[in-house]
């Protein structure tokens, strides 16, 4: 009997988006359960580690974003050709999070000063170096992450890109081939048809 899904996030992208695109390009049914930001204190100690998203597979609680996607991967024949490429997705997701969290030092700051000198630091170091690397992974490869098939890796830096690109238009103009990766990742049928149920019940 295959296993039943509910997956337990906000009424956002943010660390569900790549957990929601997986299920839909799997086409695997989900239950996708968004917790009202006024209900999340006392639904806060139902979960294991007090943080979303949680995944339930059959009544067992998971949590953490990339180990639910790394399941999810692995149940879709997204981790790569061999155990080489499945360690270049690991690598390009763990740096890809390096890059979010200094990013996050700017977006989550509330002190002008020290806003602006993360924003800076941000905007003038941290994007042009990240961006440049993962640039030229992405031209080398055709148009991937890692190897020359899609891969997690492929969804969750399309995801996260995009949110930046979202916020900031134009920031990946330099980036061709980064910008092409979001446009093959969100043109996939199963990503289109899924991001069209879900306007449709907003």
């Amino acid at each position: 009997m295959a296993p039943t899904y509910k997956l337990y996030y906000f009424d956002a992208a943010g660390r569900g988006a790549i957990i929601r695109h997986l299920f839909a390009y799997g086409n695997q049914s989900f239950e996708d359960i968004r917790i009202p930001k006024d209900q999340w204190p006392e639904y806060k100690n139902k979960t294991p580690f007090g943080q979303l998203p949680v995944l339930e597979i059959d009544g067992q609680q998971v949590a953490q974003s990339r180990a639910i996607a790394r399941y999810l991967a692995k149940k879709f024949n997204l981790v790569g050709k061999n155990d080489l490429e499945a360690l270049k997705c690991d690598e390009l997701i763990d740096t890809i999070e390096d890059f979010l969290q200094k990013g996050l030092k700017y977006f989550l700051e509330n002190d002008p000063a020290q806003k602006e000198i993360h924003r800076k630091k941000f905007f003038e170091e941290d994007i042009p170096y990240y961006l440049e690397k993962f640039e030229a992974i992405v031209s080398k490869n055709g148009g991937y992450t890692v190897g020359s098939q899609l891969t997690w890796s492929d969804f969750q830096f399309a995801g996260t890109l995009a949110e930046l690109e979202k916020h900031h238009a134009g920031l990946l103009k330099p980036y061709p081939a980064l910008s092409g990766l979001i446009d093959k990742v969100s043109n996939l049928p199963s990503i289109k048809a899924w991001r069209e149920k879900s306007e449709q019940k907003k």
